[in-house]
């Protein structure tokens, strides 16, 4: 027997929606029962979630660079100090 074929439609979300309902979960709330209180299956949930993280994803790579080279920066600039200090002393003995 040949199962009938059911022509569902495909439900269309709008961004705000998917920021709510993340909300919704980010706020503590757990996916299963979201996706139960909002009409969404699980799966789909899952999905956005990992959309929205890779979203974020290149920002946080980004600010990491920022803070690598700002570490790098930090560095130098103590080495030099140390470099004058040493210097300073140097000088001031020999008068």
């Amino acid at each position: 027997m040949e199962k009938p074929k059911v022509n569902r439609k495909r439900r269309k979300y709008d961004e705000n929606f998917k920021l709510e309902v993340l909300k919704m979960v980010d706020s503590g709330r757990t996916v299963p029962e979201v996706s139960a209180a909002m009409g969404i299956g699980e799966n789909l949930l899952y999905k956005w979630k990992a959309d929205d993280k890779s979203k974020k994803s290149p920002n946080l790579n980004q600010q990491n660079a920022e803070l690598e080279q700002l570490r790098k920066q930090l560095k130098q600039a103590e080495m030099e100090r140390d470099i004058l200090k040493k210097a300073l002393s140097i000088f001031s003995r020999q008068t």
